[in-house]
């Protein structure tokens, strides 16, 4: 402020009036998000007070006995959020290495147009694609191959539902794709052109350049296309609300119906009051809490990884 004072005295009203508008936008951001929490703590005092820290780790849910836990919802919020970060992670930083590296010009302003496409298509057209194709599609196609090579495992046991934590995380990968492949070519088209020529005049292949030149330079921000990716799959609703089947339980198979924080909120809100409203509230303010975790984890990966000496050209 005393910045903003002195320039107004010396006659810099422009500067004084960009300044303080800008200091305001900045404030605002820290205002709105104390606000949020400050509400969501307010109106959870019912719930805290009657379970305490143990609606952390509890799993019942029995709205009219009054015992409620959140367990159960971040348990499938992590489940189907980590799945989906996995094939996300894995097909999307594969794309934005196609495009950049291999593909031509043409065919790179295609797919990516495509790519970023997907971006703009509304979560409950997901939901409603996943439950009424994909769904069957994948208990058709791929559901029997893995069963037949898994199908010992819990992860692939039993009887396939097509609305299932499976169905729902293979719907989140696809919707979080555009994310992770979009700011991973932006990422790895900035790495420098001499980390690829110092590669391939050292006689290494396409893949060496690429695994050992680009992606070490670029791996800040890689990570932080998962962390964006991750994020948006924890707090993603419709789609999941329509596909997961919002049973609340702690499943084992991939196959079973599951529950997460945003789903269980979106289809018991309109009809919750006093204590389940209370502890519905106190499930947003978790999830508030993790995705927050989220992104403070990732801030601490990128230092780390900013410390450590970039990825240049080895022999």
């Amino acid at each position: 402020m005393k910045r903003f004072f002195k320039l107004f005295r010396r006659g810099n009203v422009g500067d004084a009036i960009f300044q303080l508008v800008a200091l305001l936008c900045g404030l605002s951001l820290l205002v709105i998000m104390f606000g949020i929490i400050f509400e969501l703590w307010i109106n959870t005092s019912l719930s805290r007070q009657k379970f305490g820290f143990g609606f952390l780790w509890s799993t019942a849910f029995d709205i009219n006995g009054g015992k409620i836990g959140a367990l159960t919802f971040i348990y499938g919020t992590a489940i189907s959020s980590v799945i989906a970060i996995l094939l996300a992670g894995f097909v999307g930083v594969g794309i934005a290495g196609f495009l950049v590296e291999i593909a031509p010009r043409r065919l790179n302003r295609v797919v990516g147009f495509v790519v970023e496409l997907l971006a703009a298509i509304p979560s409950i057209v997901y939901g409603f694609w996943g439950l009424i194709a994909l769904a069957p599609w994948l208990g058709t196609y791929v559901v029997p191959p893995l069963q037949a090579v898994f199908g010992w495992t819990p992860l692939f046991a039993g009887s396939y539902i097509g609305s299932s934590v499976f169905t729902a995380s293979i719907v989140l990968a696809i919707m979080i794709l555009p994310t992770v492949a979009s700011i991973s070519r932006d990422v790895i088209q900035a790495v420098p052109d001499t980390q690829r020529e110092g590669m391939i005049a050292l006689g290494a292949t396409r893949w060496e350049m690429f695994s050992r030149a680009v992606v070490p330079y670029a791996r800040n921000g890689i990570v932080g296309a998962l962390v964006l990716g991750l994020g948006r799959a924890a707090g993603e609703t419709m789609a999941v609300t329509l596909i997961m089947g919002n049973n609340a339980q702690i499943f084992t198979s991939l196959f079973q119906q599951g529950a997460t924080m945003s789903s269980v909120i979106a289809s018991s809100f309109g009809e919750a009051s006093d204590l389940f409203l209370s502890s519905l509230l106190e499930i947003g303010l978790i999830l508030f809490a993790i995705t927050f975790a989220i992104n403070v984890g990732a801030r601490l990966l990128v230092l780390v990884f900013a410390n450590e000496p970039r990825g240049g050209v080895r022999a």
